[in-house]
């Protein structure tokens, strides 16, 4: 089983800038990509950024050049660092973990309770 525990979320003003990170433990072999989702209020869960074991990024097109994920593959943590934030921002963000299962080496897929971020205008 894989724990993913995040910290970061909260009240931001428009304009500002916050941080999420995700912290993944439990029986995992391998970690292929760690990233965040985000889900607001009557919207699809929509993939922000994510970033693979050997360092490949990727973003949604509305964060590009505002947000930038990385990662320690030897912490097993994720961080999201998120600035010039718009009251669109504003959801609930999901840290997420693909990797293999230890010893069985199956995919797996987690996912944490995910941190708020609310954006003021």
């Amino acid at each position: 089983q894989v724990q993913l525990v995040e910290s970061g979320g909260g009240l931001v003003q428009a304009g500002g800038s916050l941080r999420l990170s995700c912290a993944a433990s439990g029986r995992i072999s391998r970690i292929i990509a760690m990233g965040w989702y985000r889900q607001a209020p009557g919207k699809q869960r929509e993939l922000v950024a994510s970033i693979t074991s050997s360092g490949s990024e990727s973003y949604t097109d509305s964060v590009k050049g505002r947000f930038t994920i990385s990662r320690d593959n030897a912490k097993n943590t994720v961080w999201l660092q998120a600035k010039t934030l718009k009251p669109e921002d504003a959801a609930v963000y999901y840290c997420y973990l693909r990797g293999l299962e230890y010893e069985s080496l199956r995919f797996l897929d987690s996912w944490g309770q995910g941190p708020e971020v609310t954006v003021s205008s």
